[in-house]
């Protein structure tokens, strides 16, 4: 089984990447984002660290984390940021170190990793290839403009807080240009993934 990760900025169209290799190649799919949300539901071990950490007071009328209340108590704080960080990504490393090794059983070819910030978060010795998906800045700012409806300000401060191009040309060692069409995207994963089907 081959193991990707797959990494890019806001707005490089990283979605259509991954829903082409689910496709075309029957890629299992997992986004990080998501899981770190699965782990942090009421219950779970991770919900249960971030409350005793930082108080009742992040649990919603719903009894889940109000992401708004977190975020207000860690994006102002560093070190509460890092001790979120410390408590989650762990987690979420062990989960899909755990999936990776049930997917090898099922026999499953192709397993594809995603998030924005993969670089330098130790995922590379669990991923065999690492994918940059790459669009020209002024693409990246129309897709973000016209298909999410971000105001431009927001669209310039998101881009700001990732990391730059040279990083992720650094960390991975392959990079996809979908900065034209559809097609011209598919050709080129084509070209590295070569036999590799579901």
């Amino acid at each position: 089984m081959k193991v990707l990760g797959i990494t890019g900025g806001v707005g490089s169209g990283k979605s259509q990447v991954l829903e082409w290799l689910e496709i075309e190649y029957g890629a299992t799919i997992v986004q990080l984002d998501e899981v770190a949300k699965r782990l942090q539901k009421s219950g779970e071990d991770c919900f249960n660290q971030i409350v005793k950490c930082f108080g009742a007071g992040v649990v919603g009328a719903d009894g889940e984390l109000d992401r708004a209340k977190l975020g207000q108590v860690v994006f102002t704080d560093q070190e509460k940021l890092q001790t979120l960080n410390a408590i989650v990504h762990p987690a979420v490393k062990r989960w899909v170190e755990e999936d990776i090794a049930a997917k090898r059983q099922e026999k499953e070819s192709l397993y594809v990793i995603e998030a924005a910030l993969l670089p330098g978060n130790g995922y590379e010795q669990i991923c065999d290839e690492m994918w940059y998906i790459y669009a020209k800045r002024a693409v990246r700012e129309e897709r973000l403009l016209v298909s999410r409806g971000y105001t431009r300000e927001r669209t310039e401060r998101m881009m700001a807080s990732q990391p730059d191009e040279e990083t992720f040309r650094r960390t991975c060692q392959v990079v996809i240009d979908n900065s034209g069409t559809l097609e011209e995207t598919k050709r080129q994963i084509a070209d590295v993934l070569g036999s590799v089907r579901k």
